[in-house]
């Protein structure tokens, strides 16, 4: 009979729309009774819930607060069931309605159903917090942070305990990538890098460029910081490159890691190779967008080329690089460094050591790195000349010369 009676009121209820919104006094009242059970109170709600209404956000509030007062009445497995039924209802009516006055309430929500307490599943907490997310108030995003923070440093082997954090851990990301603030995007990132499901870091990597347009300064202090693991600083210039941010900021992340790549030393084999694949990528940036404000570019680009240079066993791959964004950068300050570099080559050529595989390929690669800066500088001119003068040189060598004398228009 009691059903019958809410279908009717349901109907009559649908046409009942003033100025202030949908007349819920009747399923109010019902909620408010004192003799009403939890599972009279969620099947009020379902009842609500199912006849699609809107414009019930002042209800669903009102709703929640009910039920927040009434939580320790709860004292029983079936009455915490209902009640987690209810809250589940009410968390996703007010997100439906973008109710962001209701934000306190929803996170009172999220700490009941935190999997900080063994009984909690993980699914409401999930709910509250992606519910939290769609409100759109920001006044807890820095709750939200450091809940995820604290999963990310949890270490947790029992399958079933991961299963049920990992929810709340989505709930963490889908809010904070909703609600788009900066203070999301750290933890977030370190999400991405965590111990979670492939799907759950996948999900934390696609939300990175919802959260933040450009997290240079972010990105830049995790590369800086002396306490996180080479492989982590290198994802990070990663989610930089693939990040919606211009590409001077991108280029400002770039002279940081090509900096670290070279100052941030180690002697851990795979740590060496994640840094030279970081210095790579970040010459690599150099080369396309250029120096922004950090002229310690240059010193860097020297040290790809001149580290290699001496080393026992170089890295042609490195020095090429360097070499090309140099002459890609063409500025007076790139010029500069390769006078130095050619007029070195030419000591070596005249006094030797001189060989095919290190000294001739360089010189190679400079000459064609200098051809390519269009630079009017006498000091180049003059010393390429004095190449293509000398008989201590091939008549290979001489040609790549010329060819750089063309180039510049000499």
């Amino acid at each position: 009979m009691k059903r019958i009676i809410i279908a009717i009121l349901l109907c009559l209820t649908g046409m009942a729309v003033s100025a202030q919104g949908r007349d819920m006094s009747y399923f109010m009242e019902e909620l408010r009774r004192p003799q009403a059970t939890f599972l009279q109170q969620l099947e009020t709600l379902e009842a609500v819930r199912d006849a699609n209404f809107t414009e019930v956000g002042d209800f669903y509030h009102e709703a929640l607060r009910l039920f927040i007062t009434r939580l320790p009445n709860i004292h029983s497995l079936a009455d915490r069931e209902n009640v987690e039924a209810s809250l589940s209802i009410l968390a996703q009516g007010l997100a439906a309605e973008e109710h962001s006055a209701a934000a306190p309430e929803v996170w009172q929500i999220v700490q009941f159903a935190d999997t900080v307490q063994a009984q909690n599943d993980g699914v409401l907490m999930q709910q509250a917090l992606v519910a939290l997310g769609q409100l759109g108030n920001q006044t807890y995003v820095q709750h939200i942070a450091l809940r995820l923070d604290n999963f990310n440093t949890d270490i947790i082997n029992d399958v079933e305990t991961r299963r049920r954090v990992q929810r709340g851990v989505v709930g963490c990301i889908d809010a904070l990538e909703a609600l788009a603030n900066p203070a999301g995007y750290r933890p977030v990132f370190f999400a991405s890098m965590g111990w979670y499901d492939v799907s759950i870091r996948n999900m934390a990597s696609a939300a990175l460029p919802n959260i933040l347009d450009d997290p240079a300064d972010i990105i830049i202090e995790i590369i800086r910081d002396g306490s996180i693991v080479p492989a982590v600083k290198y994802e990070a210039f990663q989610a930089m490159l693939a990040s919606n941010a211009p590409n001077e900021s991108k280029a400002r992340v770039a002279a940081a890691a090509l900096a670290i790549g070279w100052t941030q030393l180690t002697t851990e084999p795979n740590n060496q190779r994640i840094m030279r694949e970081m210095r790579m990528a970040a010459i690599d940036t150099i080369r396309e967008f250029g120096v922004a404000t950090d002229d310690s570019v240059y010193v860097n680009l020297r040290r790809s080329y001149m580290n290699n240079y001496v080393s026992p066993a170089p890295d042609f791959d490195e020095i090429r690089r360097a070499i090309n964004a140099l002459s890609a950068l063409a500025t007076d300050e790139a010029v500069t460094i390769f006078l130095e570099f050619l007029g070195e080559l030419n000591t070596r050529r005249r006094l030797g050591p001189w060989g095919t595989t290190r000294e001739r390929q360089i010189f190679a690669w400079v000459l064609a790195g200098i051809g390519g800066t269009g630079t009017q500088s006498i000091e180049v001119r003059t010393l390429l000349t004095t190449i293509t003068r000398s008989d201590e040189y091939t008549g290979a060598e001489q040609g790549w010369a010329r060819d750089a004398m063309r180039r510049l228009g000499f």
